[in-house]
């Protein structure tokens, strides 16, 4: 996401607090910075460890209290993979309808596009008279890493 665009959300996102009548707490705002600040998905928990880098005093349960807003929000997309743990995609709010491949050993999470996905949604408006607002295509394979080396060296972040 590009500054402007990281603005953009943040913002957005504040207009929501605000709209919702909810405090912007300095662990609060130190989620945000987070969430805002990275390409990366994440779990929750990795959330909590990256924002106490900005602000110590962020607690698990401000955490776990913001990102149902995020998601509210529709800034931030969650994702069930069927693990322990939800995964949230940061870049859902500026790319909503964007692909990912995930390493069903390692848990790596690749996005994509795709031209065809695009042709088949023109195809399925036109064919079948939907109006296609959104789509989530999910792949899981393995990852070469695991093919080259026999192991993944990226850990399971549930």
């Amino acid at each position: 996401m590009a500054a402007p665009q990281k603005a953009h959300a943040k913002k957005k996102f504040m207009e929501f607090l605000g709209g919702k009548s909810l405090r912007i707490t300095s662990q609060r705002q130190a989620i945000i910075d987070t969430v805002f600040n990275t390409e990366e998905h994440f779990t929750a928990e990795q959330l909590l460890e990256w924002s106490r880098k900005l602000d110590k005093s962020v607690s698990r349960a401000t955490v776990y209290r913001t990102l149902p807003l995020l998601t509210e929000s529709g800034l931030v997309h969650e994702m069930d993979f069927g693990k322990d743990c939800k995964v949230y995609d940061p870049n859902y709010a500026d790319h909503p309808n964007h692909n990912h491949i995930i390493c069903q050993d390692c848990e790596k999470i690749v996005e994509f596009d795709s031209e065809k996905i695009e042709q088949l949604e023109g195809e399925i408006s036109h064919r079948l008279g939907f109006s296609v607002k959104t789509h989530r295509l999910q792949i899981t394979g393995s990852c070469d890493e695991l093919k080259k080396l026999g192991a993944c060296k990226k850990k399971s972040s549930c």
